[in-house]
């Protein structure tokens, strides 16, 4: 058995970089991410090769997928299929949990 407790806010911090990913789950093409992303970054349009869900922990982000955009706040889920091209704005200092199934 494989059991973790940890603090969702202190699992990543900015220490000064723009953005930062760390992976704390992967199995068979699955992953559990927090990604953290400083006010005004953007994560360039990509495609994800899996089905996915962001939950966003702290701050304030949009999610842009085509002509639709999607402003998520603290405790806001978004799930989307695999191949749909998106980027990723943050409006403030934000984290999250990337989850790819």
């Amino acid at each position: 058995m494989f059991y973790n407790v940890l603090n969702a806010s202190d699992i990543v911090q900015l220490d000064g970089a723009k953005f930062q990913r760390k992976t704390l789950l992967e199995n068979n093409g699955c992953s559990l991410n927090v990604v953290v992303l400083k006010k005004d970054e953007i994560i360039d349009t990509h495609t994800s090769a899996s089905d996915a869900a962001v939950y966003v922990i702290d701050g304030e982000i949009e999610m842009h997928f085509d002509a639709q955009k999607f402003l998520l706040d603290e405790n806001d889920i978004l799930m989307f299929k695999k191949d749909e091209q998106h980027k990723v704005l943050a409006l403030k200092d934000s984290k999250f949990f990337l989850i790819k199934i």
